[in-house]
């Protein structure tokens, strides 16, 4: 199942750029290298999705093994990002652990 649209359109609200900015020295850079690089995971995030709008996390590295994670929706075929910050430890090792298992498929 696809979730995000490809190719990938960032659309981000200038409040929540600086808010990442400023909360969580994330730049638009670094959030939007983690959906191109892989690994990266994508689970739905029921606790904030409504029955208009599905919210999603996503897991992923940046190029400079910066773990981050991401707080999303698709609108218009684009993905929104609400949110952006460092992996908290129960992330990292779902992370990692998933990393692994695709290590060994391989």
């Amino acid at each position: 199942m696809r979730i995000l649209p490809k190719p990938i359109v960032f659309q981000w609200d200038q409040d929540n750029i600086h808010k990442n900015i400023i909360k969580h020295s994330v730049t638009t850079q670094e959030a939007e290298e983690i959906f191109v690089l892989k690994p990266f995971l994508v689970i739905k995030d029921l606790k904030h999705s409504t029955t208009i709008e599905q919210r999603y996390l996503g897991l992923g590295k940046t190029k400079n093994g910066r773990l981050l994670s991401v707080a999303s929706t698709v609108r218009n075929d684009q993905a929104r990002i609400i949110s952006v910050r460092d992996m908290k430890r129960i992330e990292r090792k779902g992370y990692e652990e998933a990393q692994a298992n695709t290590r060994l498929q391989k």
